[in-house]
């Protein structure tokens, strides 16, 4: 097939399903159109922007006919934002594509029949669900039509998110849906601050600038992390601002500062100085506490956790008296979770600050049967370890959007663990890895979570019993 003229216009077509990017996906013959903004049941004359050669990107020039699906987004920035891509379709129909994205992967890819499926748990909260927050200071801000550079009077700094594809640009942020109050205060407020006091925010392609980051955590518990990134700035400059946030904002519990001067924006090596109050907050599910710090994993949205980490617990079916192996089990959070109702628990995890974490966790808990171990997986989770620490009863996995590394795939096959919870953020890498355990395993149950309204993300959990 040849590639599509740019500006070439197909009319009335009709949407047919949803994308991960949050475009629609129509057809034209049998090129496939990917729509920006349109939503499942739209018809529309949409006009191409973008070719490949076997699919065109394209944007609405006429709705003819509104999917009963499609309302109005309720965020300003939607569309220039990167996140929260799904908020002109109906929460319902968000659920309802996620089941099918799901079902889709599993079917497609492991070749396993998805029929029996639970039907999806949405999220209680579909607004500012989220704990965790990063904002990105950068002195070039996206310009609005009808904004111009040539203006002397455009301010240009900006404290927000990322636009997508434009890795230096970043938008203002007025309002954000994502986390409860005060996040939107704080951020507001610093800014205001910065820009008035002359901080110099950051330039990413020259490397300067005082400002940087910005993070906000919230928790359960009512506690509040916040924890201002530096580059450049002097002692006075940063006293001054982390004075003027304390001040403003006097219940915030953990204030905390980061002088970060490398190229990249990860701090996981940086130095944490802690202007007020301690280098942590607090979660709580069930009773267990869980340390939350500045570099701590933890799931971003908190009611969710604990429904997801109760369903890992119920698929697992314990009985009080076996030996779990959690792998991929970052900060210990399923690992304390589940420890009251097992025997023991080994946790595995490649970051050695997360396993410090874990192991903190267990420890103010006053939990004593768990072990944690840090390492590659593909190397901790060997035949010697398996003969030092015992043959796991039940293994829950839990690893990253990449799914499992194609060794440890091969080694719980080697294990042969009577059942296996396996815990994914990513349907598609989970699915591959199940076309491989399937031949040992069964598929007992599926039960997709949605821990984040808005977006194509969606979380699954798949019980796996061994062949009889």
């Amino acid at each position: 097939m040849s590639k599509i003229p740019y500006n070439q216009v197909f009319e009335d077509v009709t949407i047919i399903d949803i994308a991960e990017e949050g475009k629609g996906v129509g057809k034209a013959g049998e090129l496939v159109l990917f729509v920006e903004k349109a939503v499942p049941g739209d018809v529309a004359d949409v006009q191409v922007y973008r070719s490949k050669k076997n699919f065109a990107e394209a944007k609405i020039l006429t709705l003819k006919q509104a999917s009963p699906h499609r309302i109005e987004p309720f965020c300003e920035h939607f569309g220039t934002c990167g996140g929260c891509k799904w908020q002109h379709m109906t929460y319902a129909a968000q659920l309802q594509f996620k089941q099918k994205s799901v079902a889709d992967a599993l079917t497609r890819l492991a070749k396993i029949d998805a029929g029996g499926m639970l039907p999806i748990i949405p999220s209680p909260a579909d607004r500012y669900y989220r704990n965790k927050l990063e904002f990105t200071f950068s002195n070039k801000r996206w310009l609005y039509e009808g904004e111009s550079r040539e203006d002397e009077n455009l301010n240009m700094n900006a404290l927000g998110f990322h636009i997508p594809g434009r890795f230096d640009k970043i938008l203002n942020i007025n309002h954000c849906y994502l986390q409860a109050d005060p996040s939107n205060a704080i951020r507001n407020r610093i800014d205001e601050f910065a820009k008035r006091d002359g901080y110099t925010y950051y330039d990413l392609r020259a490397h300067t600038g005082m400002l940087r980051n910005l993070i906000i955590r919230t928790s359960s518990t009512g506690e509040l992390m916040v924890i201002v990134v530096f580059t450049f700035a002097e002692q006075d400059e940063v006293d001054k601002l982390m004075a003027f946030v304390e001040a403003e904002f006097p219940k915030i519990t953990s204030l905390l500062y980061i002088i970060n001067q490398k190229k990249n924006d990860t701090v996981f090596d940086q130095d944490v100085v802690a202007w007020k109050g301690p280098e942590y907050i607090y979660e709580e599910m069930e009773g267990i506490k869980f340390r939350i710090g500045p570099k701590s994993f933890y799931q971003t949205n908190s009611i969710q956790a604990l429904r997801l980490y109760e369903i890992t617990r119920d698929f697992a079916d314990f009985k009080g008296d076996e030996l779990v192996y959690d792998l991929y089990t970052g900060a210990g959070t399923i690992a304390n979770f589940i420890a009251g109702h097992v025997r023991e628990v080994v946790g595995v995890e490649y970051v050695p600050s997360a396993i410090e974490d874990a192991k903190i966790n267990s420890n103010i808990n006053h939990i004593t049967n768990t072990k944690f171990f840090a390492g590659d997986m593909k190397d901790v989770l060997s035949a010697e370890f398996v003969a030092e620490h015992g043959q796991p009863d039940v293994i829950i996995t839990d690893p990253p959007r990449a799914g499992m590394h194609p060794d440890v795939v091969a080694r719980l096959m080697e294990i042969g663990v009577e059942k296996i919870v396996y815990v994914s953020c990513n349907a598609a890498t989970q699915a591959r890895d199940l076309l491989v355990l399937k031949e040992k395993y069964d598929t007992v149950k599926i039960q997709p979570v949605d821990m984040f309204p808005h977006t194509q993300h969606v979380e699954n959990v798949v019980l796996l019993r061994i062949k009889s």
